[in-house]
């Protein structure tokens, strides 16, 4: 996992935009629990497009298809590269990495397998596989922890943003949590020795979290299809629209973000399904 350096003034705030769990299918119709999942990506694309909010890349962490097929990452592709910015990935529990590498590495042009992202003299971001296959659970292996610990101490003036699939904080949903990552003190372990973490971003849970975990800030974002509804003991969807976040990072280390929805939420899920 080498590194890339994006060119930006050390005397600006780094903008950037996270999407996450978009879902699609080898179908462009097909749905999710009720919701076209082609067509609510589309139009939080779109509206990302329209939104004021200036963005030098685009972190999207994971679940980016449902079915494990190609013809999903290559949508993905084709609709993201109409932001025209960099777009750096994760898998999340549903991708299928051999296909997920292979188109995705069809579109060098905007589309960068690299991992750890330098933005300036200021800050780097940590992107981590905490996929286990086959099961919706993630885990961080030796080797992302060895990783991990090695790019904090090779930049220790930096300060850090950590990035993963999978969340790390209790959501208070029982149904969701079990889904969790599961080596959260392993990875609490690696973190300790270090004060210049700003945040943990994640996705998975289909819902906005600002939290402290053990004293470190953990975000998650909105899908970009179905949302989760929060503290709810079992398995419940809520009829807040798709969505983002964008984030604004700062030469002293201050962090600034926030999410963003669908103006309009054309995409109601179908709550007569009872599981997922």
């Amino acid at each position: 996992m080498r590194t890339t350096f994006l060119h930006h003034s050390d005397k600006l705030p780094v903008r950037f935009i996270q999407v996450t769990d978009p879902h699609l299918f080898a179908d462009k119709k097909a749905e999710l629990l009720g919701i076209n999942t082609f067509d609510s990506f589309k139009a939080v694309l779109s509206e990302i497009q329209q939104t004021p909010f200036t963005f030098e890349f685009v972190l999207a962490t994971g679940d980016l298809t449902q079915d494990n097929n190609p013809e999903g990452y290559r949508y993905f592709s084709e609709e993201i590269s109409q932001l025209q910015k960099p777009v750096f990935w994760i898998p999340g529990n549903h991708d299928y990495q051999p296909h997920m590498v292979e188109t995705l590495n069809r579109y060098p042009e905007f589309i960068s397998p690299l991992k750890h992202i330098i933005v300036n003299n200021n800050w780097q971001i940590l992107m981590l596989d905490s996929q286990v296959l086959n099961v919706p659970h993630g885990y961080l292996n030796q080797y992302q922890l060895d990783w991990l610990i090695a790019k904090i101490e090779q930049y220790p003036d930096l300060y850090t943003l950590v990035v993963l699939h999978h969340h790390i904080a209790p959501t208070r949903s029982a149904w969701l949590d079990q889904h969790n990552l599961r080596n959260t003190s392993e990875f609490l372990s690696c973190l300790q020795q270090h004060c210049h973490i700003k945040a943990i971003i994640s996705g998975h849970i289909h819902q906005e979290m600002d939290t402290l975990w053990n004293n470190y800030r953990i975000l998650t974002t909105p899908s970009t299809c179905i949302q989760f509804k929060s503290d709810s003991y079992h398995f419940n969807l809520d009829i807040l629209p798709p969505g983002w976040r964008e984030f604004e990072l700062y030469p002293d280390g201050s962090l600034i973000t926030q999410v963003k929805r669908l103006k309009h939420n054309l995409f109601v899920p179908d709550f007569n399904i009872s599981g997922y």
